[in-house]
């Protein structure tokens, strides 16, 4: 999942300790963040493990979403304008991709809430705003330990597809 809307009048400063130095969810986003979330319940998806970059933007989508208490943030999907060591960025995005190829346990969704650019990086091509806007889903499923690319689903299709909206 690609964090909620943000607000484009702030700037990021790659300090990731600040809120205040970074692109926050705007209003608008923390709602698409709580609907996103009633869909997934209304539509009874069942969500495993919930991983989230420590980018405030996504780790507020996280919790807003799935609740504070069952969101982890974890370092290697930190986004890569926080991340200054390309050898660094190269191993998170590794580490995303394997990542992405275990399958989840008991039937359930893992959601791992991160940015745009890493998962161009994953699938080893530009990936557009509209293709994949803020509050969208990349979906994978596991194949033989890699990822298997499934395809985007927008937040107005998963908001259309309940009544959360």
């Amino acid at each position: 999942m690609r964090h909620s809307i943000t607000d484009r009048s702030q700037v990021d400063t790659g300090d990731l300790g600040r809120r205040e130095g970074q692109r926050n969810l705007s209003e608008e986003g923390r709602r698409q963040a709580t609907a996103l979330g009633a869909s997934f319940k209304e539509l009874t998806i069942p969500v495993g493990e919930v991983l989230s970059s420590p980018v405030f933007r996504a780790l507020d989508t996280a919790q807003l979403a799935f609740g504070e208490a069952n969101v982890k943030a974890v370092p290697e999907l930190t986004a890569d304008d926080y991340e200054h060591d390309q050898a660094r960025l190269a191993a998170n995005v590794a580490w995303v991709s394997r990542r992405l190829g275990v399958p989840s346990k008991g039937g359930k969704v893992d959601v791992l809430v991160g940015h745009i650019y890493p998962l161009g990086m994953i699938l080893g091509r530009s990936v557009s705003q509209s293709e994949f806007p803020e509050g969208g889903f990349a979906v994978f499923a596991p194949s033989s330990g890699s990822p298997n690319f499934l395809g985007f689903v927008t937040p107005a299709e998963l908001l259309s597809a309940s009544h959360a909206q």
